[in-house]
């Protein structure tokens, strides 16, 4: 006796993916039960379609594809504000399983489960969602976020006395789904997303089956397991299913066509009016970048303004700006952020990021969807500096309203919410006095500044 799971995870609202999934699944034509799953950031508003429908259209593919099962990864939790999360689910087929967040009164939110039993042929098969743990986030945007560990303590001597197998939707990481395998073995199946992670035969950690099946579409992932007379597990293998060469289902493709004639009549509404247009220059200094670095600063009340020129993708031209057009020039699920620095700190930053290898460095994730840093711009910051033979930098001096800035002084930087990740400064990662601006994104402080300019 066998079952099989389909799995897919961050899809990243790439929806060309699903008229290539949605012609796999009518190709199958193995008899074998499946159920059908998706690992969280389905969506992504970098997409013009879900940005205007709010993610609506992407459930509407879940239910397209006839999924089963979803949980929820960042992107659906933490860029959405509290009622556009509430909402996103409301027509959905399938079911929601995210076991680690509740409302703030401690309840699951209606449109939650923490698990749910599937019977398929003749064994009891428990899937239980976990979300990654960004707790502060979530709390700024009214909802508790629990300890995903935690979480399984609790639930799995329950599920495991009633299932005959036991499946995790994660999106973790690889890091805490390979702990999660060492810590529960009563787990049967992990099925992982968050950090893209490619597993073409899964990987076995104790008794557990770890699986990843990459980004976008690119593949869908298939766990079979197999069971004995007594419904006890005698096998599980897992293999990805390349979307590469499957030609896309006709039907599937008109519906998104229509979705995107749809999304962008809706995104065509006004926002501000330019007599003159505003340029990017990622590589020198420009006015839609200053202009940006003003609005973060005034927005987050802070000192100074400091943001690099290559989260916007292209100048600004004169007359109506939509929210399509910044949309398309701001596309970054990224947040405003306040951190305090001390002088000494801030200097370090600037020594970092004023560097020409910084700015032509290239960055992939932490929410920025465009392709170099580019130059850093700055508001309300004078900053003298040497350039040596070698191309290098060196900060020299910095005055902040005329004032010399001294290395114990505490400085406060509006700025945005990437640089508090990963490793390109660490200082500011270390910050300990930080403040996110949630939900609004980056081009809503754009959208705000640019209403209020006046080129005539």
């Amino acid at each position: 006796m066998q079952i099989r799971i389909l799995h897919t995870n961050d899809i990243h609202s790439h929806f060309d993916a699903y008229p290539k999934i949605a012609a796999f699944l009518k190709g199958d034509s193995s008899g074998i039960p499946f159920a059908l799953v998706d690992i969280g950031d389905n969506m992504d508003r970098f997409h013009p379609i879900t940005e205007a429908t709010q993610g609506q259209a992407n459930t509407s593919m879940l239910n397209l594809l006839k999924y089963d099962y979803a949980t929820i990864g960042n992107n659906e939790g933490i860029t959405l504000d509290y009622q556009a999360l509430s909402e996103l689910y409301r027509d959905a087929d399938f079911q929601v399983l995210v076991a680690n967040l509740f409302e703030t009164s401690g309840e699951y939110p209606g449109w939650v489960k923490h698990y749910a039993y599937k019977q398929m042929d003749e064994v009891r098969v428990c899937f239980i969602g976990l979300s990654v743990y960004y707790q502060h986030f979530y709390e700024l945007l009214g909802w508790k976020l629990e300890d995903p560990y935690s979480m399984l303590e609790k639930i799995l001597p329950e599920v495991r006395a009633e299932a005959d197998a036991v499946v995790v939707l994660s999106h973790l990481g690889i890091s805490d789904d390979e702990e999660m395998a060492r810590r529960f073995p009563e787990i049967d199946v992990i099925l992982g997303g968050h950090t893209h992670h490619v597993l073409p035969e899964g990987k076995m950690i104790g008794n557990t089956l770890v699986c990843g099946a990459g980004k976008y579409g690119q593949f869908i992932g298939e766990v079979t397991i197999g069971f004995n007379e007594q419904k006890g597990i005698t096998v599980k293998t897992a293999k990805l299913h390349s979307m590469d060469g499957i030609h896309p289902d006709n039907e599937v493709e008109e519906i998104i066509n229509k979705m995107e004639e749809e999304a962008s009549g809706a995104l065509k509404y006004k926002l501000a009016e330019l007599q003159e247009p505003m340029n990017i220059d990622w590589f020198a200094p420009s006015p839609l970048a200053n202009l940006l670095a003003e609005a973060l600063k005034e927005w987050c009340e802070a000192d100074i303004g400091m943001v690099n020129a290559g989260v916007l993708l292209e100048s600004i031209p004169a007359g109506a700006v939509t929210r399509q057009a910044l949309h398309r020039i701001c596309p970054h699920p990224i947040n405003p952020c306040r951190v305090t620095l001390t002088g000494e700190e801030l200097r370090e930053v600037l020594q970092q990021a004023i560097q020409p290898e910084m700015e032509e460095l290239k960055v992939k994730g932490l929410g920025f969807r465009g392709k170099v840093m580019g130059r850093m711009a700055f508001s309300g910051l004078e900053m003298e500096h040497e350039i040596f033979s070698d191309g290098s930098i060196q900060v020299k001096s910095l005055l902040i309203n005329g004032k010399e800035v001294k290395s114990n002084d505490a400085i406060s930087i509006g700025t945005i919410d990437m640089f508090t990740f990963g490793r390109m400064y660490p200082s500011i990662v270390r910050a300990k006095d930080k403040k996110f601006y949630m939900p609004e994104l980056l081009r809503d402080v754009l959208a705000e500044k640019l209403s209020q300019v006046r080129l005539s």
